[in-house]
């Protein structure tokens, strides 16, 4: 375990060119995630696959732009995506579905989000739910 581990990183990185939120805000940012996105979409308690589909992609896209951690960061943003889909009566995400080039569209729709859109991380996390329902088809039909 590194000495710094869960704890708020305290030099800047970015990643293909692509900076992060600068160190020194991150206290701020995390205080204002916690207010403001976290507070709209948790307890995600929404009826639609679209209201979820959204909840799921501006919480993770929001975090995934502060970057708090110097490692871990995805990890802790599937685990918060996993939590939300088990608070909306989902099973927990399959994101197998991020390899090759939707890894690419993923990195792409985390800079998008820097602007407030959206729509590619929601096609993101789409396609992350179609996912999983098709594997649990196979294994649990019915569902």
């Amino acid at each position: 375990m590194y000495s710094w581990a869960g704890q708020y990183r305290q030099v800047n990185v970015s990643k293909n060119d692509f900076p992060f939120a600068m160190a020194r805000h991150i206290p701020r940012l995390m205080e204002e995630l916690e207010r403001g996105v976290l507070r709209n979409y948790t307890p995600c308690f929404f009826a639609t696959d679209e209201e979820i589909i959204t909840a799921l992609a501006v919480v993770h896209a929001e975090l995934m732009l502060i970057h708090p951690f110097r490692e871990g960061n995805g990890r802790a943003g599937r685990l918060l995506s996993v939590l939300m889909a088990f608070q909306a009566g989902l099973p927990g995400l399959d994101f197998t579905v991020i390899r090759g080039k939707m890894r690419k569209a993923y990195f792409a729709a985390v800079q998008a989000s820097a602007g407030q859109d959206y729509e590619p991380m929601k096609k993101i996390f789409s396609a992350v739910l179609s996912r999983t329902r098709k594997k649990l088809g196979e294994e649990a039909p019915g569902f």
